[in-house]
């Protein structure tokens, strides 16, 4: 049995546990195993449906008091209590903070190895493994040979997929924990009062960089004429001062898939294309014909960006394109 860890938000899954049930199909599907799911905290019966949905047979679901709120430790005891009681193939999780922690955390337990940002898996004697490193620069193909084989899915390379299949049966499971599994728990969630579409969810985002001098008055108008449109940064905004640090795209921020992604004013560092490597396409704003961005990207404009971007509102607006 080939056994997922997903993650939800109000009963409802997230896209990356989406794509990890996608690619543990897969294994699911070459080794001859089903498909089984656990889930934590309050309301993750819920997702029974949407799990059926992508391939789940059952849903293991731990309703602990002493797991409603996330705690790394005591997660990956319990994913190797679950594991080990139904006798798992495997353990995929999603690429998030969670999972992996999560996961590592499991495979510590289980004294295996984990590999992680997995994109595809070619099971034979051994797991053979396509995964990202040096976040997402580099491509290796590599073996994993382990009892229980651990992995994490990258996030926004797998397609998820639906089966139609019914909703998955319900099983709860109560994991044995103790107190030193909970000396690391979640206490407190600050939301940023940011308003607007959250960058992973847009499907257009803009962003400057250095090149804006500080001047994001004409970008912040740009994404208000775009529906579904959000504010990004560089990394050298941020420490500027510029622009808060959750505006901030790339290796150390947050991680996009837009349909169009438009960077102004910025180099195009590796660091920085980390982050947008899921983007469909990029259409680059830069003053610098020789910028590594305009290299990379799929159309480029050679301006200033405080001319460009007015014009590109304008021509928005006139088009009918505004909200």
């Amino acid at each position: 049995m080939v056994l997922t860890i997903v993650e939800h938000d109000d009963g409802e899954l997230d896209d990356v546990s989406l794509q990890a049930l996608a690619l543990a199909r897969d294994v699911a599907e070459q080794t001859g195993e089903s498909l089984d799911a656990v889930a934590f905290g309050p309301g993750a019966d819920a997702v029974a449906e949407a799990a059926g949905a992508h391939g789940v047979e059952t849903l293991h679901t731990v309703e602990d008091d002493a797991l409603a709120d996330y705690a790394p430790e005591a997660y990956g005891r319990a994913v190797v209590q679950c594991a080990e009681e139904l006798g798992t193939e495997a353990v995929i999780a999603p690429g998030t903070d969670r999972g992996a922690e999560t996961l590592s955390h499991a495979a510590a337990k289980l004294d295996e190895p984990m590999a992680a940002e997995v994109t595809d898996v070619e099971v034979g004697e051994a797991y053979e493994l396509t995964r990202q490193r040096w976040g997402g620069t580099l491509i290796e193909h590599s073996k994993l040979t382990a009892d229980t084989n651990l992995l994490t899915v990258a996030a926004n390379e797998v397609s998820p997929s639906e089966t139609g299949g019914d909703a998955a049966a319900v099983e709860p499971f109560a994991p044995d924990v103790d107190d030193g599994d909970l000396r690391v728990q979640l206490t407190d969630i600050e939301q940023s009062d940011v308003e607007g579409v959250p960058l992973g969810e847009a499907r257009v985002v803009v962003s400057g960089g250095r090149g804006t001098d500080g001047d994001f008055s004409e970008l912040e108008a740009l994404v208000e004429r775009v529906p579904n449109a959000a504010l990004g940064s560089s990394r050298a905004a941020v420490n500027e001062g510029w622009r808060p640090h959750d505006d901030q795209i790339g290796q150390t921020g947050a991680k996009i898939a837009p349909e169009i992604y438009i960077p102004a004013g910025i180099s195009g560092a590796v660091q920085h294309m980390v982050g947008c490597k899921g983007a469909e396409n990029i259409l680059a704003i830069n003053t610098d014909p020789e910028a590594a961005i305009i290299q990379k990207a799929d159309y480029a404009v050679i301006a200033d960006l405080h001319e460009v971007a007015p014009a590109i509102a304008e021509e928005l607006e006139a088009r009918g394109h505004a909200e």
